[in-house]
């Protein structure tokens, strides 16, 4: 801790027994520390230490800790606090300064604070975990043949410059509006429908930030859509640097690309949601494509959402921040509606609703499958409407895309004789029967194994699929239409590195005329020959507990329909079809003439009515532990303790409930929901009583861990 908290920085920083003697303070200097801790061990603040001479802010270092020897960030001092350390005090010295490297920048550090502050987590939690994991194995020597070996090894990127198509004029009208906004740290949302151009906006924005000296950050949510979009950066810009980050980069590779950003040697950045945290210290703009997809959203450790931190970035850079998507997240959305429509006023919003060509957005089909006899269904997961369609389509040479939003052969087999499913013997969900190596895996520990020869319980040799995923529709696919040539893009077929690559390019190629898929298939990827689009059993969120199922059912199916007529030749034959048991359901009515703003209008007034995001404000206090009994107990006690602090601060504490899937890997998981109408005072209180969280975790016996997850997507 800083020397708010000398008493524990003393304590964290003791050596244990046998470790080098402790040095006394004399004219050495003290550095605040900030290091990888955990939530729940308490130290919230920087750790002091001694430096031989002064060492700026963001500057990377080794220091001991216990018996180890870390990274950790010299960090900035607190307002009011000295390099004077109280009389008798003993530190500890830095053991090793990363000087090779220039500080991080400013910026950084107050964007690490405010994550840290705003998802209740340690400065140092937060700034280690998004910095590359090698850094954290090499010493200062190391580091510095690496940048030798780098800088020897950086050539001047080479390439002519590819004529620019011209812009629509949609495009050139949002362009220009754009320009205007350019010397300001404001928040566009570009509501572009899917096909009308939006990556040609963001290219010739960051044209313009790169040209003016600076850089350009653009954030995608997925990482299998980083080397596609990466392919059009880097034929736009032959001239400059284009460096991807994320997590799918080998540790070596990310640790170079991290080191090009910061040393200012690389010109555009795209990366993923740990992106928003790289060092650029000569950022300009940043883009968020798909700013609604939940995969913006960290979901272990620092729960943070990278899309909104991309917009505090901006505000800290001063540096316009451009968020783009054909559905927006409600939020977004509300906060980009005027005060006098309902919303927020605080961004501005440009809309592109044509697509590129001119051509159409596909017809949408439903297909009502209460009318279907039943022996269809038995047989099969498609309508015979639907397979018909599926032919036309390969009668005229043009590709299809099926989309099944679930992996795997079938989510459970059971026993028809003594009722025995296929059940998970640490988590409670199933096990899901994968065809095509026998096996029986759970999607959320991993336990694999092989498809037992007869029941387990009763012996019956005769043990059934249940339901269908991706590998089940592929099979039925290729039974119902011979010759045809049907892929599959899933979890399961992507495994292997290049897997994801090579499938979509043999779809790109032509070579297959079916691709089923799960939602992976369904955004950001431009497939010039199809022109059918279909959902297989879309109805599961319809009804769902979770509040915003509905809003990500929407955008799942209007970003799936958009891989459809994407070529403007054919876009007056393309179409959606839609499988559902409820073909009058709202949902569905808005998706038929692809009014998002309907959606959202009506989403938006329900959420008003009911007290819901974005008109309120959520926090979740999650509990593991060997039994469920003794989560809830501590998120009962913690809750009991609180009550008059949240009184104080009108916040709403709800009794302690299990997740929907409450065992996860023999750990039972039960959350408390926490709800203000005011966000100030949502940080308040959970700043508050952070103190009485983690005085309170070792008295409860058999509690495993907590955490603190501000904005949840999942309640």
């Amino acid at each position: 801790m800083g020397k708010s908290s000398s008493s524990q920085a003393v304590a964290a920083s003791a050596p244990a027994a046998g470790a080098e003697p402790l040095a006394p303070v004399s004219e050495r200097v003290v550095v605040p520390v900030v290091i990888d801790a955990p939530q729940y061990s308490g130290l919230k603040a920087a750790l002091d230490y001694l430096s031989e001479r002064p060492l700026l802010p963001g500057t990377l270092l080794r220091v001991p800790l216990g018996r180890r020897e870390v990274l950790g960030v010299a960090w900035d001092a607190r307002p009011g606090e000295g390099s004077a350390v109280p009389e008798g005090v003993m530190l500890r010295e830095v053991a090793a300064v990363f000087d090779a490297l220039p500080p991080l920048p400013a910026a950084w550090r107050e964007l690490v604070d405010f994550a840290a502050s705003y998802y209740q987590r340690s400065p140092g939690e937060v700034a280690l975990a998004v910095l590359p994991p090698e850094l954290r194995t090499l010493s200062a020597t190391q580091l510095d043949r690496r940048l030798k070996r780098l800088r020897a090894r950086l050539l001047p990127p080479s390439g002519e410059h590819s004529a620019l198509p011209d812009p629509s004029a949609e495009q050139a009208q949002v362009l220009q509006a754009l320009a205007g906004t350019a010397a300001n740290a404001s928040v566009t949302l570009l509501h572009g429908s899917t096909g009308s151009g939006k990556t040609e906006i963001y290219l010739r924005e960051a044209q313009r930030v790169v040209e003016a000296g600076r850089q350009a950050l653009v954030l995608v949510p997925e990482i299998n859509l980083t080397p596609q979009l990466e392919e059009r950066f880097l034929a736009r810009f032959p001239g400059r640097r284009v460096v991807s980050l994320h997590s799918g980069l080998t540790p070596a590779r990310r640790l170079k690309h991290w080191l090009m950003v910061l040393l200012g040697e690389a010109d555009l950045v795209l990366g993923t949601r740990l992106a928003v945290f790289a060092p650029l210290p000569r950022l300009g703009l940043v883009i968020v494509d798909e700013e609604h997809d939940p995969s913006y959203k960290q979901q272990e450790g620092a729960r943070y959402s990278a899309r909104d931190l991309a917009v505090v970035r901006g505000r800290i850079e001063g540096v316009p921040v451009l968020l783009g998507s054909a559905t927006p997240s409600l939020e977004s959305w509300h906060n980009a509606l005027p005060v006098a429509e309902g919303g927020a006023g605080r961004y501005a919003r440009l809309t592109m609703a044509a697509r590129i060509g001119g051509g159409v957005l596909p017809a949408v089909r439903l297909v009502d499958m209460s009318r279907l006899p039943k022996e269809v269904l038995r047989d099969s997961a498609l309508s015979p409407a639907l397979l018909g369609a599926l032919r036309e389509r390969l009668a005229r040479g043009e590709q299809s895309l099926v989309l099944l939003n679930r992996r795997g052969y079938a989510p459970v087999l059971h026993c028809t004789e003594c009722g025995w499913k296929s059940a998970c013997a640490h988590c409670s969900a199933w096990r899901v029967f994968h065809k095509l190596d026998r096996t029986l895996r759970c999607h959320h520990c991993g336990l694999t194994e092989r498809v037992p020869r007869a029941c387990p319980d009763c012996g019956n040799a005769d043990i059934q699929p249940t339901g269908r995923g991706t590998e089940r529709l592929e099979e039925q696919l290729a039974l119902a239409l011979p010759g045809a040539r049907v892929g599959r893009i899933d979890a399961d077929t992507t495994r292997r590195s290049g897997a994801l690559e090579a499938e979509l390019a043999r779809v790109h190629a032509g070579e297959v005329d079916v691709l089923v898929g799960t939602q992976m298939i369904a955004k950001g990827h431009d497939f010039r020959r199809m022109t059918l689009v279909a959902a297989v059993n879309p109805d599961a969120a319809l009804f769902s507990s979770d509040f915003r199922a509905p809003e990500r059912q929407f955008s799942l199916l209007m970003q799936a329909a958009g891989r459809a007529g994407r070529a403007a030749e054919q876009a007056d034959r393309a179409e959606m079809w839609v499988q559902t048991w409820h073909p009058q359901h709202a949902l569905y009515a808005a998706l038929r003439t692809h009014d998002y703003a309907a959606f959202a209008q009506a989403q938006l007034a329900e959420r008003r009515s009911a007290g819901l995001p974005p008109h309120t404000h959520l926090a979740l206090l999650r509990a593991d532990a060997r039994e469920q009994a003794v989560a809830q107990a501590w998120l009962r006690v913690v809750s009991d303790e609180a009550r008059e602090l949240a009184e104080q601060h009108q916040v709403a504490l709800y009794p302690p409930v299990p997740l929907s899937v409450q065992r996860v890997a023999d750990m039972e998981r039960a959350q408390l929901l926490v709800e203000s109408a005011s966000r100030p005072a949502l940080q308040r209180f959970l700043a508050a009583w952070d103190a009485t969280l983690r005085h309170k975790r070792p008295e409860q016996k058999g509690l495993l861990r907590w955490a603190v997850d501000v904005d949840p997507l999942a309640i």
